[in-house]
Parts: structure tokens; sequence; C-alpha cells
């Protein structure tokens, strides 16, 4: 199993600056992607930022270059910077990881989220 725990959410202005942070505990070895969802009302969630262990990113369109994912596979940790931040932007924030193992021909996979962490864009 992977435990993840976000933070560096928090209130801030528009146009401030966040750096949001997840790391993973437990059998982290076989992470491969790693992301950023933000939370809708209900059990839906809606993508910003994924990064793959290989450094392969996909961004929603909302971000528009203010945002960017990165991450430490070392200690399998993920960061999304978030920069120029609009209130629209505002929101829970969601870590997700999915694990792949088995043999290459045939992968197993598992997803695992955070508790998600709160971002307020104050106009």
């Amino acid at each position: 199993q992977v435990h993840l725990v976000e933070s560096g959410g928090g209130l801030v202005q528009t146009g401030g600056s966040l750096r949001l942070s997840c790391d993973s505990f437990g059998s982290t070895r076989s992470i491969d992607t790693m992301g950023w969802y933000r939370q809708i009302p209900g059990t839906q969630r809606e993508l910003f930022a994924t990064v793959t262990r290989g450094g392969r990113t996909n961004y929603a369109d909302s971000v528009n270059g203010r945002f960017t994912v990165y991450r430490d596979n070392n200690k399998n940790t993920v960061f999304l910077q978030m920069n120029n931040v609009k209130p629209e932007d505002s929101g829970v924030y969601c870590c997700n990881a999915v694990s792949r193992w088995g043999p290459i021909e045939a992968p197993q996979s598992r997803e695992y989220w955070g508790q998600g962490t709160q971002v307020t864009v104050s106009s």
C-alpha cells in the first residue's frame, strides 16, 4: 500500500504563489505516475497536472503555463508550483499516485489518493 500526504495549501491573494508537496510512504518502489487533481462536488476530480517517473508531464488547459509539476524520484515526492494564482484555482487539491509492477508484457497497477490540501485564492 501507498500512503500520500499533501502539504503546502493555504490562503493566498490573487497573483501570489504556492507550492504543493505530496510525500509518499509505504510500498513506493513501484510508483510510476504522480499528480494533482482538484476535488469537485461529489466524488469527481479534475486533472491539473501529472508527471511520470520518466518525466512526461500533462497539464490542464486552465493552467496556461502558470503551474509546474515536478518530482523527486528518489523520495517519491511530487510538487506543484503554482504561480500567478487566480480565484478560480481555489479548491481541494488531491495527490494521486499510480503504482505499476509485474512483467513488462503484463503489468499490474493500483491507484492511490491523498486526503487533499485546501487552496483558497482571495480576490
